[in-house]
């Protein structure tokens, strides 16, 4: 599998995503996916699985090392200070003594990001996490925290799948050296019956859910984390290796973007989204 390499990070191009997936099946499915080849495995302290994606690490038998793993702050520990404990705190509950990557879920406008982004680079400089990010954060978000950082960001973690363009925000993170991480990478199944999707499916031979994955992973700078409770689905999921879009193809599945495509958007949580052009 490819990685994306960005300021000294090698992101591998497919992982496995857990929102939504509690605890013994977070931990079945984790260990699942390990086992089928998935080495890129996301949670948060929001999803309340963590202990169960560290056990499903430890149920694979495979050494941490080989494991790309991230976790992310929910945006009531964005202070400093509370922001390090909670990272010892996700720490204790994977049960392991480092994150890969460690990102903001969200943007928190009552705090200053410049100290979010100060208390993050403590948390990398103390080596809990070898690498920092943000997730949910505009073009505008973007600039203002490489602005305060001393050390890189490596990715922004946005919904991305054919129904939402994120060109803006892909544009700023190429021009900082910066992957995009897609979470709800399938538009939740909602494109399965898409004829276009559907189309170029039954031309090679795979489920829409293949051909959509295989879009991302053609994309440079691109990572795509989809998550599955079904443990044919993980299988599934990660079987893009033999076959390749055309340009044209992608072209096709770039095209099915539009305006009201954006599926998470939590009124409590969300900034002025970038549109588009």
């Amino acid at each position: 599998m490819e990685s994306v390499d960005v300021k000294g990070a090698s992101l591998p191009k497919l992982g496995f995503g857990t929102f939504e997936l509690p605890g013994a099946t977070a931990r079945a499915r984790v260990a699942e996916a390990l086992e089928t080849g998935y080495r890129h495995i996301d949670t948060a302290q929001m999803y309340g699985n963590e202990s169960d994606v560290g056990a499903g690490i430890r149920d694979s038998g495979l050494d941490r090392g080989n494991i790309w793993l991230t976790t992310k702050v929910w945006v009531d520990r964005f202070r400093d200070g509370d922001l390090q404990r909670s990272a010892e705190e996700s720490l204790e509950r994977l049960g392991t003594d480092y994150l890969d990557l460690l990102l903001l879920h969200w943007p928190n406008p009552d705090v200053p990001l410049a100290e979010t982004i100060a208390a993050l680079n403590d948390v990398r400089r103390r080596g809990l996490a070898r690498h920092i990010g943000v997730s949910n954060f505009t073009v505008a978000l973007v600039r203002e925290a490489v602005s305060h950082s001393d050390a890189p960001l490596v990715t922004d973690q946005v919904e991305y799948h054919p129904r939402l363009s994120q060109a803006p925000v892909l544009t700023e993170l190429r021009r900082q050296g910066m992957a995009l991480t897609a979470y709800c990478p399938l538009a939740k199944g909602r494109m399965f019956r898409d004829e276009t999707v559907t189309a170029i499916a039954e031309r090679h031979g795979k489920h829409p859910a293949q051909v959509i994955l295989r879009w991302h992973y053609q994309q440079p700078g691109v990572v795509a984390i989809p998550r599955s409770s079904k443990a044919e689905h993980v299988r599934a999921n990660f079987d893009i290796f033999d076959f390749e879009l055309s340009d044209d193809e992608m072209r096709r599945i770039s095209g099915l973007a539009r305006e009201d495509g954006r599926i998470i958007n939590p009124a409590s949580l969300a900034p002025d989204w970038d549109n588009a052009a």
